[in-house]
């Protein structure tokens, strides 16, 4: 009998759980560049940040995820990734995406007083990656 080429992968959120199963590859945004695990990865914890995550499952089919980052453990063919946030392109609500850079960018030009820079452009960069993201499922 022929070695799986596939391991487990679950990726957790603060809210749910939002993929459980068997893949080919996954691929996350490191914080000091991206990175991909096969099977028989080497141990690894990394830190992600804002970016997209790609799963091949074991049928060989793609999806993609936006993430505003978290921390990824492989071990032992087994992938889990606690992330702040997780969407699949195809269920990110565009509009709100929208409305949410809308936003990011009006308060980053307004410079209004008691204005967060580091966390509007953190909005900002959250938003355009699922608009990104999004636009790639279309």
């Amino acid at each position: 009998m022929a070695e799986s080429k596939n391991f487990t992968l679950d990726i957790v959120t603060p809210a749910s759980t939002v993929f459980s199963g068997t893949v080919q590859s996954f691929s996350a945004p490191g914080t000091v560049g991206g990175f991909q695990v096969l099977n028989n990865h080497a141990p690894l914890l990394s830190s992600i940040g804002i970016g997209e995550l790609k799963i091949i499952d074991d049928g060989g089919t793609l999806s993609r995820y936006s993430t505003s980052g978290g921390f990824v453990e492989v071990r032992d063919n087994k992938v889990i990734v606690l992330a702040e946030t997780a969407e699949r392109s195809d269920l990110i609500d565009t509009e709100r995406a929208l409305r949410a850079k809308e936003r990011a960018a009006e308060r980053l030009t307004q410079k209004e007083s008691g204005l967060n820079e580091e966390r509007a452009r953190a909005a900002l960069a959250r938003s355009m990656n699922r608009l990104k993201i999004a636009s790639v499922a279309k």
